[in-house]
């Protein structure tokens, strides 16, 4: 009987140089997601970022491409960061999860939503990425950040402007951009409170 995957942490060198951990994420065996994703998707950005952003997973244009935020979400994201005034540079992104966990439909792969064992497997790099890079303020882009994050489960629409301290830094939670995606009439709202929030963590 082959034993099931024990998490990240044995695939995670020591050093904390971003090319270094992302080489080495990209062979990680750490949970099931990596069998049927395209690639790891690691962090992007440069170590010396004063903003760290957090996401969910991958979706399907990421995996594809091999960078977290360039899908339809992405593009919300990247918009919502300009309104805000922040400094594309000045931003690192990565996801709580680094594999793209999904259902084939026909020719489609639609996402899937990853479990608890799945986060808590790959929170070594998200670990290992907030290390590297060192910005004191990290926001959480949707539930599943927040979780990966703060080590439980988190309302986003309730811990908006809430501080939250974890490990030296400060973390804000606040919506993922498909959620302004998916919101229909309350999709402006949403997106003001993204922006609204990008905002706040720059303070």
């Amino acid at each position: 009987m082959t034993a099931a995957p024990a998490g990240a942490e044995p695939f995670v060198p020591s050093s904390r140089r971003l090319s270094v951990l992302a080489d080495a994420a990209a062979d990680c065996r750490g949970c099931d997601l990596y069998r049927d994703a395209t690639q790891t998707v690691f962090g992007a950005g440069r170590r010396d970022a004063s903003l760290i952003l957090v996401g969910e997973q991958p979706g399907d244009h990421e995996d594809l491409q091999g960078h977290p935020f360039v899908g339809p979400a992405g593009r919300v994201l990247w918009r919502c960061v300009e309104e805000a005034g922040i400094d594309r540079q000045q931003v690192f992104a990565t996801n709580a999860v680094k594999h793209f966990k999904h259902d084939v439909r026909g020719k489609r792969r639609l996402h899937k939503r990853p479990n608890t064992a799945e986060i808590d497997a790959c929170h070594p790099w998200l670990r290992a990425e907030l290390d590297a890079v060192g910005a004191g303020v990290v926001v959480a882009l949707g539930a599943i950040a927040a979780r990966s994050l703060l080590d439980k489960p988190v309302p986003v629409a309730k811990s908006r402007g809430r501080h939250f301290e974890r490990d030296g830094r400060v973390v804000l939670v606040t919506y993922h951009p498909s959620a302004v995606l998916r919101a229909d009439d309350a999709a402006e709202v949403i997106r003001a409170a993204l922006v609204a929030d990008l905002r706040a963590a720059q303070h």
